[in-house]
């Protein structure tokens, strides 16, 4: 039975992500009609999805959103060819958001991303709510190759902001979160 890839690349959403980190599927496909939204995948020999990267392309810098790879072949480098192809692509900055590394798991993911070149920023952020009814959480960002200047980090959370999570005044956002 064929599955659709992108019905593959949710389900990875699901397996991988708390539901609070990826919209709801309506959503989600949505936005493959969005210019500046792209999805690379990784295919095994039956052309199954095994792997995949959700990136935003901007004018100043360039954004991963996720990136996953199939629970059963973690570790094998996949998620690392993916990033590599991605940060490849283009001479802009690269930005991600991660989770506080307030256990040992974020910690190893703040670690690979560190090792592929990332740098963990200082600067306070909060993602907005993704599903309705649901909150925003504090999260932290990461930049490719350089770290961010105040100014720039400004720069990035409101496109971000308004692109990403359709949120058009950052400031009240962070304010009033």
């Amino acid at each position: 039975m064929f599955i659709e890839p992108f019905d593959q690349i949710f389900e990875m959403m699901k397996q991988s992500f708390p539901e609070s980190e990826y919209r709801e599927y309506a959503q989600q496909k949505r936005l493959l009609a969005n210019s500046r939204y792209q999805l690379l995948t990784e295919k095994n020999e039956q052309n199954e999805v095994i792997g995949f990267l959700a990136g935003w392309e901007f004018e100043k810098f360039r954004y991963i959103e996720n990136v996953a790879v199939s629970p059963a072949i973690r570790g094998g480098g996949i998620g690392r060819r993916m990033m590599e192809r991605f940060i490849k692509q283009s001479d802009k900055p690269v930005i991600l958001e991660v989770e506080l590394p307030e256990d040992e798991l974020k910690r190893r993911r703040i670690g690979f991303y560190t090792r592929l070149g990332f740098h963990l920023e200082d600067y306070s952020y909060v993602q907005p709510a993704l599903r309705e009814g649901q909150r925003s959480f504090p999260l932290r960002i990461m930049s490719y190759t350089n770290p961010l200047t105040s100014s720039e980090f400004e720069t990035v959370r409101d496109i971000l902001y308004k692109e990403v999570y359709g949120v058009y005044d950052s400031y009240t956002y962070v304010l009033n979160r």
